[in-house]
């Protein structure tokens, strides 16, 4: 089993749409066994898969022990790929890892979720927090949108600082342009300085996955963004091959 994290300090860089579509291409692409394992409140990924409000108080359970995940998780109607959905209580989900004080909590839940998938996929809420940390701990690949612009590559060096100054080393970071417009120049002079980094365009195919609730791949399976997708998921299966558990020490490494 390998995990692999969605994550970003900021906002609206589209987490969700990445995980969301990876998800997809781990089990219908490489017919992997998938969780897609959703830790934002806001549960974006619970709605594009389940296509469901949940208003439930059982996903911050999983964290104390008074709920089994296997009693939330759920099929989605994508052969291959379960979601353990989000909800309203993981609102409080720091406080309570911080609570707690169990640095390791998420990483060996994953672990023991592991036993029955071959990926699973973390789409994570924004922010530095004890819940972005115990993911960051926790995933053996880290994927961080980045939108073509300097407040996000601002973030995504604060990531690196944090990374670094908590000696956190498991887990590789891969970068990744998301939402990507050539036409504008600033993303154009982004993507010339970052050419190995991987491109996830701005796309009406990626806007209507929201509509539909199905993932790009399934809808539009021959669009540029389902290949950019399609592109993405094997330069993450070459990553866990190649240099598992280990995390680049700058993103120009990745």
């Amino acid at each position: 089993m390998r995990s692999i994290a969605v994550y970003s300090l900021k906002g609206g860089v589209g987490k969700t749409t990445i995980s969301v579509n990876l998800a997809w291409a781990a089990a219908s692409l490489s017919s992997r066994r998938t969780l897609m394992w959703d830790l934002d409140s806001q549960a974006a990924a619970t709605f594009l898969l389940d296509g469901e409000r949940r208003n439930g108080e059982g996903a911050q359970g999983v964290f104390t022990r008074d709920v089994a995940p296997t009693r939330l998780i759920a099929p989605t109607a994508t052969e291959r790929l379960d979601l353990l959905p989000a909800d309203a209580s993981l609102r409080g989900l720091d406080r309570l890892l911080y609570t707690l004080g169990k640095k390791k909590r998420l990483a060996k839940l994953v672990e023991r979720l592991g036993r029955d998938y071959d990926r699973i996929l973390l789409d994570c809420p924004p922010g530095l927090n004890e819940v972005s940390e115990q993911v960051l701990r926790a995933a053996d690949l880290i994927i961080v949108p980045v939108i073509p612009s300097p407040l996000s590559q601002r973030a995504l060096s604060e990531v690196i600082e944090f990374l670094d100054r908590n000696a956190i080393r498991r887990g590789a970071l891969l970068p990744v342009y998301n939402m990507a417009d050539r036409r504008r120049s600033l993303h154009r002079a982004a993507l010339e300085t970052n050419p190995n980094w991987p491109v996830i365009p701005m796309a009406s195919a990626i806007e209507t996955t929201s509509a539909r609730l199905r993932p790009v791949g399934a809808i539009a399976p021959r669009s540029p963004a389902a290949l950019a997708f399609s592109g993405l998921w094997q330069a993450i299966e070459r990553r866990l091959a190649r240099t598992p558990g280990v995390r680049a020490r700058h993103p120009q490494e990745a």
